[in-house]
């Protein structure tokens, strides 16, 4: 899909195409511009050769449908994955790539295996939320939330990042609310900093997994570069800015970072009422394992005896390998 050429196309055109154009793309949700019949046959045309809307994606669903995964090869021939997963409560969460590949090399994580190849463009980003927007219109739904949590760190493409939540946030265009979207970051605190002078609505989440500095280390060699206290410093610093809460994520991986110690240590560095932990089941990708039940439980209720908020998220999307970069990988 590329629609970062439509200025050029539309350079001699009445302004208001401009508002035909971005009602066809984002809410009559057209795969290719022959469908806009308001337009003129010669500037359809033109925009399916210059303005292309059709995204190559092969869809795997899961055995519950609840999770459908999107395999989507770009232009270049890269290969992206995107995942929708259907609440049942009316919720359809699109979890959004931002790179093709990652640089991080976070040991639990499958999309950290291929190594950084490159940054995707906002239209790149965009386009994964219009793929599945698409998807559910044909059953009369829509989506309701984007997560930017899925392959790359979004904070090492943060422009491109910002430029595709403004586009899906345009109240002319996709009109997707910025309390609806989320961007989860490893930890780059140049992007946390920056982040909380955008005067941007969106919620922002910290890949955290470890409660110390040796134990998160090991997992996420960013660590290394971004220390768990210079990320807390951060973290405290947008709070003050933004008055926003702020979820920290952490995957319970057995006999890794699930331990009782581990919990106090975790509810001791979550010292301030606008933090909230999110527990994630581990979906494996390899060498680690999830937590097993008992110790799951055991973990939360250390958080909670220290009255800090915890929410909970199952695994997705097992069957079909939908944690991030397994497709891709494979």
């Amino acid at each position: 899909m590329n629609i970062s050429a439509l200025d050029t196309i539309l350079a001699n055109e009445p302004q208001y195409r401009l508002k035909q154009i971005k009602q066809a793309i984002f809410l009559d949700l057209v795969g290719n511009w022959n469908e806009a019949t308001t337009l003129s046959k010669d500037l359809r045309k033109k925009l399916n050769e210059f303005c292309a809307l059709d995204i190559q994606a092969e869809f795997f669903i899961s055995k519950n449908k609840n999770v459908i995964k999107a395999l989507i090869t770009l232009s270049d021939n890269e290969k992206i994955e995107t995942v929708l997963m259907r609440h049942g409560d009316g919720r359809n969460t699109v979890c959004v790539s931002t790179q093709v590949g990652c640089a991080l090399g976070c040991e639990f994580c499958a999309t950290g295996q291929l190594g950084f190849k490159r940054n995707l463009a906002a239209d790149e980003i965009v386009g994964q939320v219009l793929l599945f927007a698409r998807y559910l219109k044909k059953e009369n739904l829509r989506v309701t939330n984007a997560v930017f949590m899925g392959m790359g760190e979004p904070f090492l493409n943060y422009e491109n990042v910002l430029s595709g939540i403004r586009t899906l946030n345009d109240k002319d265009g996709f009109n997707l609310g910025a309390r609806k979207m989320s961007i989860s970051t490893a930890g780059i605190t140049q992007g946390i900093d920056k982040f909380a002078k955008e005067n941007l609505q969106v919620n922002l989440a910290i890949s955290l997994h470890a409660p110390n500095q040796e134990s998160r280390q090991k997992l996420m060699p960013i660590s290394k570069k971004y220390s768990l206290a210079k990320i807390m410093r951060s973290v405290e610093n947008y709070v003050a800015k933004t008055n926003r809460q702020i979820m920290f994520e952490y995957l319970l991986i057995r006999g890794v970072n699930d331990s009782e110690e581990q919990a106090k240590e975790l509810a001791d560095i979550m010292n301030n009422s606008l933090y909230i932990v999110n527990l994630i089941r581990y979906n494996p990708t390899g060498k680690f394992k999830p937590s097993l039940p008992d110790a799951s439980e055991k973990f939360k209720k250390i958080l909670l005896y220290n009255n800090i908020k915890v929410t909970e998220r199952y695994e997705f999307g097992q069957d079909i390998k939908a944690a991030c970069g397994q497709l891709a990988g494979k």
